[in-house]
């Protein structure tokens, strides 16, 4: 712990004199992130060192499983920040990242007891969905690694869900401001997968090839179509 205190000092000494001119920009003149990303709050997930992202590229939230409560379940952190990132810092890509050996997934599928966690069973049952896309959609035979590896991007499927139930993410979607991607961090491969809203599945980020995207930028306004042919 002391080895880890200790490089505050570096900061101050090291690292802030190189990077004063950012770091006095971003204070006289506010944050205005790229990006919102939603992630688990696994220590050996860093998602700025993951994006390669300088102060004030990122607004991140962090928690548990990578989720993101449906917004009439539950006020919290996640909502709030969602909101903020939205509303006020007008983001206009939010990822949800899950990883590889997620211990939050990991107690979904082995369904491990949380009873004397109850506060963590009552979060994962945010995750339930995925849960049950796993037990009944994928071969019984699976692995334990496979199992976890499915439960992990399945849970990255439906937390994009729900963040499609906040209404500032709804109106920002139908007016094509918004655009949600959902990345899957492989630790052991040291690779990062994203998925195809098109296909449903998930396959590995390649530079010098389009991006997969969840949910890319586009207007989406359900009675559009309809007002349009009425005035014709």
């Amino acid at each position: 712990m002391n080895e880890l205190i200790g490089r505050v000092f570096d900061f101050e000494t090291k690292v802030y004199p190189s990077e004063s001119t950012l770091y006095n920009q971003l204070a006289n003149h506010g944050q205005s992130p790229k990006a919102l990303m939603i992630s688990c709050a696994d220590s050996r997930i860093v998602p700025e060192q993951i994006m390669q992202a300088a102060p004030g590229d990122l607004f991140v939230c962090r928690n548990a499983g990578n989720i993101v409560p449906p917004h009439a379940s539950q006020l919290g952190g996640v909502t709030a920040t969602v909101e903020y990132a939205v509303m006020v810092l007008g983001v206009r890509d939010i990822i949800v990242c899950g990883h590889s050996d997620c211990g939050a997934m990991k107690a979904l599928a082995t369904d491990a007891d949380l009873t004397s966690m109850p506060n963590v069973a009552a979060w994962l049952r945010h995750s339930h969905a995925a849960q049950k896309v796993c037990r009944e959609n994928y071969p019984t035979d699976l692995s334990d690694a496979e199992k976890l590896r499915n439960m992990a991007l399945e849970n990255v499927v439906v937390q994009l869900a729900h963040l499609r139930t906040h209404p500032s993410i709804a109106s920002g979607i139908a007016r094509g401001e918004i655009a949600l991607h959902g990345w899957y961090v492989d630790i052991h491969a040291g690779q990062v997968l994203g998925l195809d809203g098109e296909t449903g599945r998930f396959s590995p980020l390649r530079e010098g090839q389009p991006m997969q995207v969840a949910l890319p930028h586009g207007r989406r306004l359900a009675g559009e179509s309809v007002y349009a042919q009425a005035a014709e």
